[in-house]
């Protein structure tokens, strides 16, 4: 543990200093030693990202995860050889559907394409065996981690497709989801959103929400508050029994979206012994200068496709396509790898180092300037080693804290169960 955490941005500044008088020769030794330093312990600790969207890549026929695609020509942001070269062990892999209307129709839809999705994952595991595995408890990213293969866990990105029917968590339970987010960008019929433009729905979570988390306790799933109202975030710790993440979220002090957290839900998660795993998507981790071509393209973009919400396959593939193209003619101004370990230093001043970890959001918009795709995610140790974080601490922050939640959680729904 480093012994005085307040003093540690005072610190950095002298040490550059110090570092940058050195004569050449000096500072290109000591800047190849932390490299070094650094790429050792990245091979050395298991490393765990909680939150990417590639399967949204999977339904495309050009896309083809056991091949390396370039992540500036339409190839997404990870496949299973870029994950080898980024030294990344362990993803979640997203099933994640837009908010749709509040009817027993269109839940039954959404059901049906969420289980597609799931078809999707478990066959890219199942065409690669040599390459990855389905991993469906903490231990199991070890193991195939020895076995030298990548290990893919399952989360469900919006409680959307769970309908009114808390059986549709067994279901998915079963076909491997480890953890559930509650909501997305709009209010659901589990809990308000933190960015629905019409307001809250319920003031936090709807009564069916009370059930769906405490069933979440009792089956051994992992409740997520990324995406969650405010008020909905504080009644899950109110109700959970066990240890709550947020899959993919950041500092709100630091860049202020209602998506990311506050210093005092920070410190109520921590309390409960959950982890915040920090995204790099740049909007979530710095306040960016303003863009406004790019701004008014995009808006226009989610106006023909109504917010990208209950789009058919089709559409949503459109979407995307249309999106690239946009991304490519104006380029998104990008937070930086540092500006990301700025959140991660503030968790630790005001928290400890046991409550935070990382969820890229890769392919769903995450990337930063010096860590575009996943083949870059070294450069975050790199960082964290500069600013002088031990082996020991980066493991937590990379794995190890979010483990211990995973392993709480299926603890106490073992209890929960014998009852």
């Amino acid at each position: 543990m480093k012994p005085f955490p307040f003093l540690l941005k005072s610190f950095i500044p002298l040490l550059f200093l110090a570092t940058a008088c050195a004569p050449p020769a000096e500072r290109e030794a000591e800047e190849k030693k932390t490299d070094h330093e650094a790429q050792t312990v990245h091979e050395q600790v298991l490393t765990l990202d909680s939150h990417v969207d590639t399967p949204l890549m999977l339904r495309r026929e050009e896309f083809d995860i056991s091949k390396r695609n370039d992540p500036y020509d339409g190839g997404g942001k990870l496949d299973f050889p870029r994950m080898e070269e980024g030294g990344l062990d362990a993803a979640f892999f997203a099933v994640f559907l837009g908010q749709g209307a509040l009817n027993p129709e269109a839940y039954e839809e959404a059901k049906r394409r969420a289980l597609e999705i799931f078809d999707h994952i478990h066959q890219a595991i199942e065409e690669n065996p040599d390459m990855a595995g389905l991993a469906l408890n903490p231990h199991d990213a070890y193991r195939l981690r020895d076995e030298g293969k990548r290990a893919i866990y399952i989360g469900v990105e919006n409680g959307y497709p769970v309908g009114k029917d808390l059986e549709n968590l067994h279901k998915f339970y079963d076909l491997g989801a480890r953890y559930l987010g509650l909501s997305h960008s709009r209010n659901n019929q589990i809990c308000d959103a933190s960015t629905d433009a019409s307001g809250p729905l319920y003031g936090g979570l709807s009564d069916f929400g009370v059930e769906v988390v405490k069933e979440l306790n009792r089956m051994g799933m992992m409740v997520d508050v990324s995406h969650v109202s405010d008020e909905a975030f504080y009644q899950v710790l109110e109700i959970t029994r066990a240890p709550i993440i947020a899959s993919h979220s950041n500092v709100r002090a630091i860049a202020d979206h209602p998506r990311n957290l506050d210093d005092d839900m920070i410190i109520a998660l921590a309390e409960n012994g959950g982890v915040l795993q920090l995204s790099v998507l740049s909007a979530y981790v710095k306040e960016l200068e303003p863009s406004p071509e790019r701004e008014k393209a995009f808006a226009a973009l989610r106006e023909e496709f109504n917010n990208f919400e209950d789009l058919t396959d089709e559409e949503m593939e459109e979407a995307r396509r249309q999106w690239f193209t946009l991304n490519q003619k104006y380029p998104a101004p990008m937070a930086t790898v540092a500006d990301l370990v700025d959140h991660i230093d503030h968790v630790v001043e005001l928290v400890g180092i046991e409550y935070v970890g990382i969820g890229t959001d890769f392919d769903g918009g995450g990337a930063l300037k010096d860590c575009f795709d996943v083949s870059e995610l070294e450069n975050i140790t790199l960082e964290l080693v500069e600013r002088g974080y031990t082996k020991e601490e980066i493991e937590k922050i990379w794995s190890g804290n979010f483990m211990r939640v995973f392993r709480k959680v299926e603890e106490i729904a073992r209890n929960l169960q014998e009852l």
